[in-house]
């Protein structure tokens, strides 16, 4: 993956089958001018995750490249076709993106990073 040509390298880590993946960038040398944006609400559950949980996989990414080059991100998009008719009713979306938005919040004060 980093012999991608990008800024920035977004992949699934909310996934119960990627989830001990973040294990790989503990060896891994990330360039520095490269962000990670690791999936922290999953896309194949109608399961709201909790804030908390959402922390501490931040958590996991930036004690291993730092607080300020992790971007929360989703999964993946929310329909697991291209059909573009989500398996996730949009009000689950929304409270998901809510989630992970209160989550970014406590894991930016519990690592004292920039908001």
């Amino acid at each position: 993956m980093l012999q991608v040509n990008a800024g920035a390298y977004s992949f699934e880590a909310a996934n119960a089958r990627h989830e001990h993946e973040y294990h790989y960038w503990e060896g891994a040398k990330l360039p520095e001018d490269k962000v990670l944006v690791p999936g922290v609400v999953t896309h194949a559950s109608n399961i709201v995750e909790h804030p908390e949980l959402i922390a501490e996989r931040l958590a996991r990414f930036a004690r291993i490249v730092g607080p300020d080059r992790v971007i929360a991100s989703a999964d993946c998009g929310f329909s697991s076709q291209a059909t573009y008719k989500p398996e996730v009713h949009p009000t689950v979306i929304w409270a998901k993106f809510q989630a992970m938005a209160e989550g970014a919040r406590l894991a930016s004060a519990q690592l004292g990073s920039r908001q």
